[in-house]
């Protein structure tokens, strides 16, 4: 399934989700001048290692500098690749505005950040063994999905289904397509620990994320700034609308 809009408006302009998918951008721009070797370096001491904050002696043995807070903070805009940085800035475009109109743009930040550093939490208590550097936005993204899916559960999101590689456009229920992405990457959390190998993909980062973008979501939003938002009581929006403008 792939995303190409919603039809939740948003209110005001999406700096701070602007701004986020900046630098992200160019610090993959940044990745991109750098020979494979530098890039394996920036991502050891930029990117999250759990072994490296659960074993100290190891680090110590391997080459690590002194422990840092910073790497929990960088790691979520760093890249591995193309599709890696457009399909996490991408997702965040879409989901990412009508949670900054919540927010305000100051709030979304601080939002996204702490998503962010409970994502690769996630991530560490259930691969504290791993020598992997865990990269990339998904965990923060996925917790601004978690609390679309709060907020905006009478969405709909036109996703683009290819079948026998012909393109189908449905518009689906933002509760069915995160409902179904969340549930893709908890169950995949589970195969990896059933399977016991090193995974290729942080799927606890997601899930960690997601459930922290629930919970969050209530202590960010914003009094009156939900213009859009469910309405339990009419069962639809607070203000009915056409679609989503972009």
């Amino acid at each position: 399934m792939i995303p190409l809009r919603d039809n939740v408006p948003r209110v005001t302009l999406p700096i701070a989700v602007s701004f986020i998918i900046l630098i992200n951008t160019l610090a993959f721009g940044f990745e991109l001048l750098m020979d494979p070797r530098a890039k394996v370096e920036l991502f050891h001491l930029f990117g999250v290692v759990p072994q490296r904050f659960a074993d100290s002696a190891w680090a110590q043995w391997v080459g690590y500098p002194e422990v840092s807070i910073i790497p929990f903070f960088t790691y979520m805009f760093l890249h591995s690749g193309w599709l890696h940085v457009i399909f996490n800035m991408w997702m965040l475009w879409i989901f990412g505005d009508n949670i900054e109109d919540v927010t305000g743009h100051v709030g979304f930040v601080f939002f996204y950040i702490a998503c962010g550093l409970a994502a690769v939490g996630a991530h560490m208590l259930a691969e504290t063994s791993s020598s992997v550097p865990v990269i990339g936005a998904s965990g923060a993204v996925a917790g601004v999905m978690g609390a679309y899916l709060v907020l905006y559960p009478h969405g709909r999101v036109y996703t683009l289904f290819p079948i026998l590689f012909i393109p189908v456009i449905l518009r689906v229920p933002s509760v069915f397509f995160l409902g179904f992405w969340f549930l893709s990457q908890f169950f995949a959390g589970l195969f990896s620990v059933v399977n016991g190998a090193a995974q290729a993909v942080a799927w606890w980062a997601h899930v960690g994320g997601f459930v922290t973008g629930i919970l969050l979501i209530t202590i960010f939003r914003g009094r009156g700034r939900c213009k859009y938002c469910y309405n339990p009581n009419s069962k639809n929006y607070d203000t009915p609308v056409e679609g989503k403008l972009r």
